[in-house]
């Protein structure tokens, strides 16, 4: 009996060409396009080409139909505005820079889809990540590197459990982009040339800010910005329009480049200083979830990434009495943020990650 899996249909190429792999590997295919965030207006659809809104519903539709697969439309509003916006504003407004893609990935996109699907009689659960579930030999699910390294997308994923993992596929990860829109434009999907979706979708300005001043309800009062030593150097606009790393947009007339080295949501400052005060040697991370390991005993010599579009470096890591890990880079690492992730790699292989509670000077 053929395998029934649900594609996860964004409306653009690459959950649209995974479908169309697995059909030709002969599952049966249903599409599942998410209802996630509830306004998308015309020049947002234009300008950003929609990410869960309408139209990624009529292009994933349009997909669906000369696939000929059956494609539902379910509503996980509920689900996003809990796990995806609250927890993005509540880390902004703790002086921290979170990464909801993650959350949404692991919160919404598995558990609470994962659910749906299964009422729906699917034994599997599709994306069009780029990225591959692999079972090691010690027996536990892993995830592999993308094909194509310019496009892995498994930091996001990090925080998927076993059992979401055991019933994951992930076709495009043998694939790199050239190739996935070549498939598309082969079985004439209208989508084939359509750009790739915005990081933050239910924020397409980018004003993260401006979007957590009108939907919090709350107020964000201006503060000081103060250098390492403490002096008052200005005011700033409020701790959520900052993150670690920042140069641009402070508003300081220093004679030199001025950096954000630290937020303090406590005192209301923002700590400023050189490019050099934002290396540190290591961090600090809770949350943690291993993927290839039971557990981490000891020391081990992996790849840590950071951030999404870091490239990696060279650290040890070894676990706390809290339950969460301690990482020290070979080499000192720039603005290291608390609230992001950090994922650790053997080789291809996924270890695991977890989200950075502090910098280690």
């Amino acid at each position: 009996m053929k395998k029934r899996v649900a594609v996860g249909m964004s409306g653009g190429v690459d959950s649209s060409v995974a479908a169309y792999l697995l059909k030709q590997q002969g599952y049966e295919v249903i599409g599942i396009t998410m209802q996630i965030w509830p306004e998308e207006d015309a020049c947002t659809v234009s300008e950003n080409g929609g990410c869960c809104g309408l139209s990624a519903v009529e292009d994933a539709g349009r997909v669906a139909a000369i696939l000929d697969i059956p494609h539902y439309v379910l509503n996980f509003r509920k689900e996003f505005q809990e796990r995806v916006i609250d927890y993005f504003m509540g880390e902004y407004m703790r002086g921290r820079t979170p990464n909801p893609c993650i959350a949404c990935n692991r919160y919404v996109k598995w558990e609470a889809m994962l659910q749906r699907v299964t009422e729906l009689g699917c034994d599997y659960l599709a994306t069009g990540h780029y990225a591959r579930v692999c079972r090691l030999e010690n027996g536990r699910y892993s995830l592999r590197t993308s094909a194509s390294t310019g496009k892995d997308q498994t930091y996001a994923l990090y925080n998927l459990t076993q059992e979401q993992l055991k019933r994951t596929l992930m076709p495009v990860g043998e694939f790199d982009k050239d190739e996935i829109r070549q498939i598309a434009q082969q079985a004439g999907f209208p989508v084939a040339d359509k750009p790739d979706s915005q990081e933050i979708c239910f924020i397409p300005d980018h004003d993260y800010a401006g979007y957590i001043e009108k939907n919090s309800g709350k107020e964000f009062p201006a503060g000081n910005f103060v250098d390492m030593s403490g002096n008052i150097l200005g005011r700033h606009k409020g701790i959520i329009h900052y993150t670690v790393g920042q140069r641009k947009g402070l508003g300081l007339s220093l004679g030199k480049p001025a950096f954000v080295v630290e937020i303090r949501p406590d005192t209301n400052e923002v700590v400023i200083g050189t490019n050099v005060d934002t290396f540190h040697a290591g961090l600090v991370a809770d949350q943690l979830n291993l993927m290839s390991i039971l557990e981490l005993d000891g020391e081990r010599r992996v790849k840590a990434k950071i951030r999404y579009s870091h490239k990696g470096a060279f650290c040890t890591v070894r676990s706390t009495e809290q339950g969460g890990v301690e990482c020290r880079f070979e080499e000192p690492v720039r603005a290291i943020t608390p609230g992001q992730a950090v994922v650790f790699y053997e080789g291809d292989f996924m270890l695991g990650g977890a989200v950075i509670r502090e910098v280690i000077p």
